[in-house]
């Protein structure tokens, strides 16, 4: 099993933070790698929000390429980190010539697009990048978008996280997320680290998605770009999570509808009954198989926690107003938020979606015997 850990907090946290209450959790993974999500930026990026951000790594010569195809395409540069880190990695840890996080202007011929049409862009140009490094291997790219980082290396986390040096303020963020890899491949591939991401999506999973092939096919049947890739069989519930929220136009109460509906006998007792049996249908190929646990982050900066119907593995989601934190076990929950209300710690049953909304106040439960918010 992974590990994960998923923070939303008032104020501005170091990924650290998430990446000490991993190494709380370390029995549970085996240091073969590390994913951050970093989101609600903080630092220089705080007043760039709206721009997109490419994050990835890069050889000398993949940083050129890189750079003659965003000028070309029409990109500036308006800030950039470059992770410089010692000659000599740690052991485990793969020798690498650039960590890049770069904020850019949009082209000037994006200009009257609308925000749809930029965010497709974005996308568009992310898999361009990915498919021009995958040539060679000069480049890995793990997002392309407004107000998000992502940093992935093989490795133990702490030890990655100190060889980086990502207790730099220029990194404090809001929205954490952080996965201690379990290998479950025999080839450590970087894109099948969590998280995963697409278009202000991102989910981390702990388990196995045997129903993986159905719903790989469904997906890529869409027509829509950006379902393709799938180095891990949980990928799928990003793209499950995204196809929900721009296809489908539900919200994070209708998630678990889609991945793990109600039984026929149920929904013959729903309030949304008759519209829920249609969904079952017609979107049957994206039921999941686990056990699972989800961990995830929405566009608005939502944070949730979803189980299986097999609840076999472990979550947990507890804080206090202002900061708040989702954990594959109680220690690492301990670690972010210990001077917390313990009675007020949730664990998420199979029916149950937790949440924490971008205000940070509350965790709220819905069941999915209740009625949803559907839209009019």
């Amino acid at each position: 099993m992974c590990r994960l850990l998923a923070v939303t907090s008032k104020e501005l946290q170091s990924p650290m933070l998430a990446v000490r209450a991993l190494d709380v959790m370390r029995e549970g993974h085996d240091g073969s790698g590390v994913g951050l999500f970093l989101s609600d930026l903080g630092g220089p990026f705080e007043d760039l929000k709206g721009v997109p951000i490419l994050s990835g790594i890069f050889t000398k010569g993949g940083l050129e390429r890189l750079d003659g195809f965003m000028t070309e395409s029409g990109f500036k540069i308006k800030y950039e980190i470059f992770i410089k880190v010692p000659k000599t990695p740690p052991p485990g840890v793969p020798k690498r010539d650039t960590y890049l996080i770069r904020a850019y202007e949009y082209p000037e011929s994006w200009k009257g697009l609308s925000e749809t049409e930029k965010h497709h862009g974005l996308m568009l140009t992310r898999l361009k990048l990915r498919q021009m490094g995958e040539e060679n291997e000069e480049m890995i790219v793990f997002s392309f978008w407004p107000d998000v980082i992502m940093i992935k290396e093989i490795g133990d986390p702490l030890t990655v996280a100190e060889y980086l040096n990502l207790d730099r303020e220029e990194l404090y963020a809001r929205v954490i997320m952080a996965q201690g890899r379990q290998n479950t491949n025999y080839a450590i591939n970087l894109y099948a680290c969590h998280p995963f991401f697409i278009q202000g999506v991102a989910t981390m999973t702990n388990g196995e998605n045997t129903a993986f092939v159905p719903i790989r096919e469904f997906l890529m049947s869409r027509g829509f770009p950006g379902y393709v890739g799938y180095q891990s069989d949980s990928e799928v519930f990003t793209h499950i999570l995204h196809y929900t929220l721009t296809r489908l136009k539900l919200g994070i109460e209708a998630y678990k509808h889609v991945i793990t509906p109600l039984r026929d006998e149920d929904l013959e007792q729903h309030p949304n009954g008759r519209f829920l049996k249609h969904l079952k249908r017609t979107c049957r190929r994206l039921i999941i198989d686990g056990p699972n646990c989800v961990m995830g982050c929405l566009p608005d900066k939502t944070l949730f926690l979803v189980q299986d119907r097999k609840k076999l593995r472990p979550g947990v989601v507890g804080g206090r107003p202002g900061l708040y934190a989702i954990s594959s076990e109680m220690c690492g929950l301990d670690a972010v938020v210990p001077d917390r209300d313990r009675s007020k710690d949730f664990q998420p049953m199979y029916l149950d979606t937790a949440f924490i909304r971008p205000d940070r106040q509350e965790v709220h439960i819905c069941r999915q015997t209740e009625e949803l918010p559907l839209p009019h």
